[in-house]
């Protein structure tokens, strides 16, 4: 496995990742499939980025994370806290993708000098849950029934991994 910074060359098979994990349902809240330039701006390069790594299994893009600063226009966080984002493609998980891909956007926080990552997790997405449980991630806040673009409400666990 090889884990790297993303990069305009990997838009075409981040977003076939995450449309297939889009139309299985359930795990992001995100419902609009995305387009390369969605990608682009949205996770590989947005104003706000702090890193985005890709894993990259026999040459195949199999999951990314991307860490960005909070966007001033959306609320108020505290000073140096950042937002983190993560998938997977569903064939790969459990093959320990997510933690190194972690092992790497915690490098590159600390470089930034990024004092807490928030990861906002949809309630019922209880493997993504898991997921940031087990990197050390605790629970500070939910949201709750927060309307999703098909007007379904779900609540949104808050987490934190302080540095």
């Amino acid at each position: 496995m090889i884990i790297r910074p993303a990069s305009a060359d990997d838009a075409t098979d981040m977003t076939a990742l995450l449309n297939q994990i889009i139309a299985v349902g359930d795990t992001t809240a995100h419902q609009r499939p995305f387009d390369e330039e969605r990608m682009l701006t949205h996770y590989i390069a947005p104003a706000d980025l702090i890193c985005c790594h890709v894993a990259e299994i026999a040459g195949r893009v199999m999951g990314f994370q991307c860490l960005v600063w909070p966007d001033p226009d959306q609320g108020k966080m505290p000073d140096g806290w950042s937002f983190i984002a993560s998938f997977v493609a569903p064939q790969a998980a459990g093959q320990g993708i997510g933690q190194q891909l972690f092992a790497a956007t915690k490098v590159a926080a600390y470089d930034a000098g990024v004092s807490a990552i928030d990861a906002t997790i949809r309630a019922d997405n209880v493997s993504g849950l898991q997921y940031y449980h087990r990197l050390g991630f605790v629970d500070y806040g939910c949201l709750r029934q927060v309307p999703l673009r098909d007007g379904r409400c779900v609540d949104r666990v808050q987490k934190r991994y302080d540095l």
